[in-house]
């Protein structure tokens, strides 16, 4: 897999039903997703990746950066401190605030907030907003496959790689479509 370069939006979003009178946000019981997405100069997004992570501590978010985000790349995020060591580990860090942005979400990290809303509603159409966590990161590994190739003009050259994937790849097993693989 090959990594992301240049500038790449990154931040978390939450994944599970509706739990009225609850805490928002990070304080939530919801599973934690973290988006990575690659900005395209002038304009546009080019790929993503999407991991399901424990929490939103330091200690989850920077081996996802680091495993996704090629050195030396510029790590756009909000002002979380969980990505504050990410220039100790090899990246330019610029952090945008919300509070001090006097902008939206959306406006600040439009690529990972698209992301995020795609996911959210290819979520409820597909899967009827039901969610394992179990299954969880087996759905973001979907979405990331049909995203990074939505402008694909050679769609069955991507039949072909699947099936050549298909052929090289062991044998899942039922406890790996359970539990999940180890990502």
């Amino acid at each position: 897999m090959r990594r992301l370069r240049g500038d790449v939006e990154v931040d978390e979003t939450f994944v599970g039903g509706v739990d009225h009178g609850g805490k928002r946000g990070r304080g939530a019981r919801k599973c934690v997703v973290v988006i990575a997405v690659e900005v395209k100069q002038p304009t546009g997004f080019g790929r993503v990746r999407m991991r399901h992570l424990p929490d939103a501590a330091a200690a989850s978010l920077e081996p996802f950066i680091c495993a996704v985000v090629e050195p030396g790349s510029t790590v756009l995020t909000d002002g979380w401190g969980g990505y504050n060591g990410l220039p100790e580990q090899g990246y330019r860090h610029k952090a945008t605030p919300l509070s001090e942005a006097g902008q939206s979400t959306e406006a600040s990290m439009p690529g990972v907030h698209r992301v995020a809303a795609l996911l959210g509603r290819w979520i409820l159409g597909t899967h009827q907003g039901s969610v394992d966590p179990a299954h969880l990161q087996s759905y973001l590994e979907e979405l990331t496959f049909r995203f990074n190739r939505r402008s694909s003009s050679r769609r069955g050259l991507v039949f072909r790689r699947l099936i050549e994937q298909a052929v090289v790849t062991e044998p899942v097993t039922e406890a790996d479509v359970t539990h999940g693989y180890e990502w």
